[in-house]
């Protein structure tokens, strides 16, 4: 991975707060790829104050906005956000003083919403399965809030031209001078659209030659809408921040002639080889953008300089792409077939994965073990072998009115009397266990190999539907 120069940044050193940080991100060639004849770079947006590129837009904006005097000093924003523009306006908010409510679809991840909430946004939990013109749809929803809440300013990214202005007048002529004014194709995604229109506004003035690639999530209509095909109905898609039911109406997709649609799958897969390839821990989109920039470069029949970005950290996705049990339980990484009922065991326990306790340990520890991983029944182990099992009932009723129980064995709360199943038990054998209220303990010749519970089960059915 080769580095580029970065354009001079004028009041960074010592610069006097640290919204003056947002923007003039560096420029990275990947080297670790299959790049065909192509050369390509990219920019780590992830490198902003706020973690990602929508820190830009969201100055922009709020800027905007203060400038024509609808946002006044300790007034309120209104957004609705599946992405990153949340996180960049919760940190413009904060410094200058701003209550900030967002409207956020049920697919962001935690980190996001967490990271948001620790900022002093005040979020508003919405359905991401619906499309616009239902109630619940997180922009007319947004759009709603706005209007009932007293001196409120909607953002309404998706139609304010602040947004792709932006890009036009900061992150397009970075990269311009950033790759000395060569520039062959820059592949982007469409969101709101304010990266790909402000990046195609400010192209189409100064290079004729570069082409504006879109990247799509699998799902979205806007590649249909690029190959001139009547737009089909909008899927879903895991990856977050890009792809749309619609076309913003700032977006200027004129001139885009190139689209790739790009897999959750392959999003996710290239996102996590960026990580072990070139050291770089980028999101979803990230993953999306390099993806369908890979592709452009392995079509190409003659040399090209390709950019595209890293819209934001990976570290926002811990929990969920660079975590290997989700990727396994959303079917995107394959694990070794048994044919028994080590195939519907989520978390097993030769591998790791298990989370379990002593019959000797304390309360204590095993509560804590429950808190950490967000469980509620622990299986007792002495060896290999199941001795018994602790649910949260368990612990809750042997403490309640006894505090300093919590000190005591967790033998001495457990559930000894347990029913197994072995590993080569019909899968029917299941449901008795479920309409008991219980989960399967799974053994072989009496060796735990894990836990199956409700849920293991639906996902079992549900990835052999996919």
């Amino acid at each position: 991975m080769s580095t580029l120069p970065v354009a001079p940044t004028a009041g960074v050193r010592g610069a006097s707060r640290l919204l003056d940080l947002v923007g003039h991100t560096p420029l990275v060639e990947l080297t670790r790829f299959d790049t065909g004849k192509c050369r390509l770079f990219v920019k780590l947006e992830n490198q902003n104050p706020g973690g990602s590129i929508k820190d830009r837009p969201a100055l922009s904006m709020i800027t905007a906005f203060e400038r024509d005097g609808r946002l006044k000093p300790g007034g309120t924003l209104v957004e609705a956000t599946a992405g990153n523009t949340g996180l960049g306006l919760a940190l413009v908010a904060a410094l200058k003083g701003y209550r900030l409510i967002l409207v956020i679809p049920d697919k962001m991840s935690r980190e996001k919403v967490f990271h948001l909430k620790a900022m002093g946004a005040d979020v508003v939990m919405t359905r991401s399965d619906v499309g616009k013109g239902h109630p619940e749809y997180y922009q007319d929803l947004a759009a709603k809030i706005a209007s009932e809440t007293p001196g409120a300013v909607f953002v309404n990214q998706f139609g304010n031209p602040a947004n792709p202005e932006a890009h036009e007048t900061t992150t397009a002529p970075e990269i311009w001078d950033q790759m000395d004014h060569d520039v062959d194709a820059v592949v982007c995604g469409v969101g709101s659209s304010g990266t790909l229109t402000g990046i195609n506004n400010f192209f189409r003035r100064v290079s004729a030659k570069t082409e504006i690639v879109l990247a799509d999530p699998a799902g979205s209509i806007l590649a249909d809408v690029i190959a001139g095909h009547a737009p089909g109905v909008a899927g879903s898609w895991l990856v977050e921040g890009i792809g749309e039911d619609f076309v913003p109406p700032i977006a200027n997709l004129e001139g885009v002639r190139s689209a790739y649609s790009i897999t959750d799958r392959e999003s996710f897969e290239v996102a996590r080889d960026l990580l072990r390839k070139e050291g770089i821990l980028a999101g979803s989109s990230s993953g999306t953008l390099v993806a369908a920039a890979l592709r452009y470069c392995r079509d190409q029949t003659e040399p090209k300089r390709v950019v595209t970005l890293i819209c934001d950290s990976g570290n926002k996705y811990l929990s969920k792409m660079f975590n290997d049990y989700w990727m396994a339980d959303q079917g995107f990484i394959e694990k070794p077939r048994h044919g028994d009922l080590r195939d519907l065991i989520s978390r097993r326990h030769d591998e790791g994965a298990a989370v379990t306790v002593g019959p000797d340990d304390s309360l204590t520890t095993a509560y804590a073990r429950m808190k950490l991983y967000d469980i509620s029944q622990l299986p007792v182990l002495e060896g290999e072998r199941v001795v018994g099992i602790l649910d949260e009932s368990d612990v809750l009723f042997a403490v309640l009115n006894d505090h300093e129980r919590f000190t005591d064995p967790v033998r001495s709360a457990m559930t000894a009397r347990i029913e197994t199943i072995a590993v080569t038990a019909p899968m029917g054998e299941l449901v008795p266990v479920f309409d008991k209220g219980h989960v399967a303990i799974v053994t072989d010749h009496g060796r735990f190999l894990g836990l199956i519970t409700r849920i293991d089960l639906l996902n079992h059915l549900r990835l052999k539907v996919d």
